[in-house]
């Protein structure tokens, strides 16, 4: 009998005769993550002088994962409160955390704050944002034509399935330029002033994924006055901030501008890399409305949408961001930390410029090193060098020779630059 009723189960599963049912081995098989991918090709890798730059997360000159001794503050507070317990959070998350995160975006004085227009909602980090953002303009925003959204070319490569899972179609905009392998503004201009009014443009707050090349605050200013003029809709996504400078008000200033100036938009907020919880996936959702009754539907919805996802944020992550936001001691030590891992990575664009340019003399020019920002760099390199560095040398990288700054460090960073300069010079 048992064994009838599972060759029932199995038939339903492998399709019938009449076509009814669907078989599983049709189901097309997905390509693993090209970034995890690489992660495992080095981990297995055992070649001593192997070097990871691929994986977005900080490392110490070491090369180890750094827990920020602000966090480990935070953590022995919140095991030493006997008042905390396990219960849900309110659906948008923990309101200390969310209003304390909305003070870091926007600033403490942001008039969207002081007038109530502000809508924070607690997500699954940066990546839990980013959907929520899109899932909330999908059923609400009023399309001038077919649902599509403006990505930088090039940008972080999980953008496009987060719209795409929402029904929007995910366009390309010239942002940058490989001949100067830094910003191409003129196209950028044009990119705005050609997109249909009202289209929704996603904007890197900071340090931009995966070129590390920034807009000026002139720039800037350029490119909320078109938005304003086309009517653009701006989806900020900040994951760097005060990662990029080492100063949280500097690398806000994009957002807080736009905001000041009228601009419409949305934040997208991750304390995975500024704090280094990667795995406790903080982050939060802000969105500007014109006026508290706006922001007040606006709310009302996204409280729907968060239910019908996850129900409830994780309390652990936001306990601890809130606690670092809210406790001016800690807030002071945070900013510390921060410093740390940002002077790290701008001293290893020093010392990496130092080598290719004055020791090395490595042909062509090497000042984007230094002009870009954040845990990335694009190199300039095309995939076949980038290959030629994977297996030839042990250095792992992404195809478009885009490598993490934070996984150079004192003991391979003369290893890196004379690989980069022998596959430049076209010796590996």
């Amino acid at each position: 009998m048992a064994t009838s009723r599972v060759k029932q189960v199995l038939s339903h599963f492998r399709g019938s005769s009449d076509g009814v049912a669907e078989s599983w081995n049709e189901v097309p098989l997905a390509p693993p993550d090209s970034i995890f991918k690489l992660t495992a090709s080095y981990k297995a890798d055992t070649f001593p002088q192997k070097v990871n730059l691929g994986v977005g997360a900080y490392r110490d000159d070491d090369n180890k994962p750094w827990v920020l001794p602000v966090v480990k503050k935070a953590t022995h507070l919140l095991l030493n409160d006997p008042t905390l317990d396990h219960e849900y959070l309110p659906i948008t998350g923990l309101p200390e955390f969310t209003a304390g995160a909305a003070k870091l975006i926007l600033g403490s004085d942001s008039p969207a704050i002081k007038e109530g227009r502000t809508v924070s909602v607690q997500t699954i980090s940066g990546t839990g944002a980013n959907h929520l953002g899109a899932l909330f303009l999908s059923r609400f925003y009023h399309f001038n034509g077919p649902k599509q959204i403006y990505l930088s070319d090039p940008t972080w490569a999980n953008h496009h399935a987060i719209f795409r899972n929402v029904g929007i179609e995910p366009h390309n905009y010239a942002y940058y330029d490989p001949s100067t392998i830094g910003l191409h503004f003129s196209g950028f201009l044009s990119s705005l002033r050609n997109a249909p009014s009202r289209s929704i443009f996603l904007l890197h707050a900071c340090a931009h994924n995966p070129t590390g090349v920034d807009p000026t605050p002139e720039q800037w200013d350029a490119i909320a006055s078109v938005i304003l003029e086309r009517g653009h809709y701006a989806f900020f996504d900040c994951a760097y901030q005060g990662f990029a400078s080492g100063d949280l008000d500097r690398d806000a200033a994009a957002v807080r501008s736009f905001v000041e100036k009228g601009v419409p938009l949305l934040v997208c907020q991750s304390f995975a890399k500024n704090a280094g919880l990667y795995g406790e996936r903080v982050g939060a959702l802000h969105v500007v409305a014109p006026t508290k009754e706006a922001a007040d539907r606006v709310r009302s919805q996204l409280s729907v949408l968060q239910r019908s996802e996850i129900s409830n944020p994780p309390s652990h992550g936001a306990r601890l961001v809130s606690l670092i936001l809210n406790n001016p001691e800690l807030f002071e030590d945070w900013k510390q930390d921060i410093r740390t891992m940002a002077h790290r990575i701008i001293d290893m664009r020093q010392k990496l410029y130092d080598i290719l340019t004055k020791e090395l003399h490595t042909p062509g020019s090497w000042d984007h090193i230094l002009k870009q920002i954040g845990m990335f760099s694009f190199t300039g390199i095309n995939p076949d060098q980038s290959k030629a560095l994977v297996e030839k040398a042990h250095v792992y990288l992404t195809a478009n020779g885009r490598i993490s700054m934070a996984g150079l460090n004192s003991h391979n960073l003369r290893y890196f630059a004379e690989s980069l300069d022998k596959v430049v010079r076209g010796e590996l």
